[in-house]
């Protein structure tokens, strides 16, 4: 039982515990998940070792929450005077100034927000299951809208045209479906096809691109209808299809693989409120007398025995002593702290590249994508340099709403970072207009951007490994193997040392994968 405590968490102790009658059965249990209590859990540490988290965010909140279980006394330092980290919802109140020296203060009506960091969480992600653990409500999140738009640059007569999601879909998988069909009947495939193969083939691309009888693609009521259909002999107007080369050419369905992703298949979700109510329920679990806010780490280095942490808060140097650190700080900060690391420690560090991204919230006093347009959530798409836009998925059918008038990242995001937020949000309305037309710059009552390299205390919005593409995909770096591993007793956390970069899931894994390190060697000790 111990060895499965250790080796295997709480849940799979008490679980066993559970099939060998010594604890409540599932049968017993209240219908509401509850974490198993401290008492409960197998494996436990002798006294309460004493441990230093360095930052609030996502991983640090998750390893001093599962630490807390296991009976260690942690204190968490964070720097902003909040919790979440780059997990930052925006609403009235927030004030913030960037490393461009400007300051911003928000002004959205009561109840309005946007996530500027994380917003959306799959479903197989334990994300979902910390939300449950903590009571955190979650409602669906759109991420994907037959009513929104793709709007591209091309040499035809698509060019910059928008496309509503399922007209573009309808004709790129209409055509795609006839060509194919055709490729099959003229014996293209013979020599991987046996003639039952095609008949099924053909059978699949009938519906998938709802083809004619004589399998062309001549239009569908996929695409959606000029004038809706009504009672009695009022059928409605389809849309016409385009041509089969412009569709081709102009490549609108060049973004219809986003939701083919593990990570982004539909359904999707975020907590009611704000994606920060997450940390905020941490915070609270944890006990706000153990983080410490406004604290800014100068220093982390291993003594004998130990470890010792200098911060400044209020304008007073302090210190912090514990038997571990675990340091979330972003990677490309670790360098500026006075440590003594080794040096292959800080090249590994370094060689997480700071990554450009960043959003933009428009506040509007009229839902007009909702009145005009009919779309409810989801986002428009280009290669204009705003990206998409993304449509607020709460508060429907009331008299306002905040919309991300972009999200973007890399050389698209480099185009904004720069700009005050005035000239950000003049860019914003000039390019989201040649998508949704001259109302997308009327109505406006407020706005706020940011952008994450821009951003104090973290500099970027998540780590790129140098040498791996930019992510993993089943394989690791050096440097990256080099920091799963702690430095005597200083370890290092956060989702840039997970296979879930830039996602909350990432963090926690990283995060628990620490946790379980430490307390095999605490109990081994």
């Amino acid at each position: 039982m111990r060895g499965l405590g250790v080796t295997g968490g709480a849940g799979l102790a008490y679980g066993a515990m559970s099939t060998l009658g010594l604890a409540p059965s599932a049968a017993a249990a209240p219908s509401r998940f509850q974490a198993p209590a401290m008492a409960d859990l197998i494996g436990r540490v002798d006294g309460s070792p004493t441990v230093v988290v360095l930052g609030g965010g996502p991983a640090g909140l998750c390893a001093t929450y599962e630490l807390q279980k296991a009976g260690y006394s942690v204190t968490v330092l964070e720097a902003r005077q909040r919790p979440g980290g780059r997990v930052w919802s925006i609403r009235g109140g927030a004030e913030e100034t960037d490393l461009n020296g400007e300051t911003q203060k928000c002004t959205f009506s009561e109840g309005h927000f946007y996530n500027i960091g994380a917003t959306r969480i799959p479903q197989s992600h334990i994300t979902m299951d910390y939300c449950r653990e903590l009571g955190v409500e979650l409602q669906t999140f759109g991420n994907q809208n037959a009513n929104t738009v793709v709007n591209y640059k091309s040499d035809t007569s698509l060019n910059q045209k928008s496309v509503s999601y399922r007209a573009a879909k309808a004709d790129t998988y209409g055509y795609m479906s006839e060509l194919l069909q055709k490729a099959a009947s003229r014996g293209a495939l013979d020599d991987v096809l046996t003639a039952d193969d095609k008949d099924a083939l053909s059978e699949f691309l009938s519906d998938f691109g709802d083809l004619s009888d004589d399998g062309r693609y001549v239009g569908s009521s996929r695409r959606g209808y000029s004038s809706e259909p009504g009672a009695g002999l009022d059928f409605g107007t389809e849309t016409e299809p385009f041509g089969m080369s412009e569709v081709i050419r102009s490549g609108i369905g060049r973004n219809f693989s986003f939701e083919f992703g593990y990570d982004q298949a539909m359904l999707m979700f975020t907590p009611v409120g704000g994606m920060d109510r997450i940390y905020y329920a941490f915070a609270e679990s944890i006990g706000e007398d153990n983080i410490v806010y406004g604290a800014e780490v100068t220093s982390m280095k291993n003594t004998s025995g130990g470890a010792t942490v200098d911060y400044v808060k209020d304008g007073s140097a302090q210190s912090i002593s514990a038997d571990y650190v675990i340091c979330t700080i972003p990677p490309n900060l670790i360098g500026r702290l006075d440590t003594n690391l080794p040096a292959d420690v800080l090249a590994a560090n370094l060689a997480a590249k700071a990554s450009s991204s960043g959003k933009l919230g428009i506040e509007y006093s009229r839902r007009w994508w909702e009145t005009d347009e009919r779309i409810y959530g989801g986002a428009s798409n280009t290669d204009l340099d705003i990206s998409q836009i993304m449509f607020p998925y709460d508060h429907y059918n009331s008299d306002r709403g905040v919309v991300v008038g972009y999200y973007n990242s890399g050389k698209r995001h480099v185009a904004f970072e720069s700009l005050t937020h005035k000239q950000r949000l003049a860019k914003a309305l000039a390019e989201g207009s040649l998508l949704h037309g001259e109302k997308y710059t009327k109505d406006i009552s407020s706005s706020f951007s940011g952008s994450w390299r821009r951003t104090k205390y973290s500099e970027s919005a998540w780590a790129n490994w140098a040498g791996s593409g930019g992510s993993h995909g089943g394989t690791a770096t050096a440097e990256y193997e080099l920091l799963l591993k702690p430095v005597d007793r200083i370890y290092f956390a956060g989702d840039h040392l997970s296979n879930a970069i830039a996602w909350q899931h990432g963090a926690f894994t990283s995060a628990r994968d620490v946790v379980t390190a430490l307390h095999e060697r605490v109990v081994a000790s």
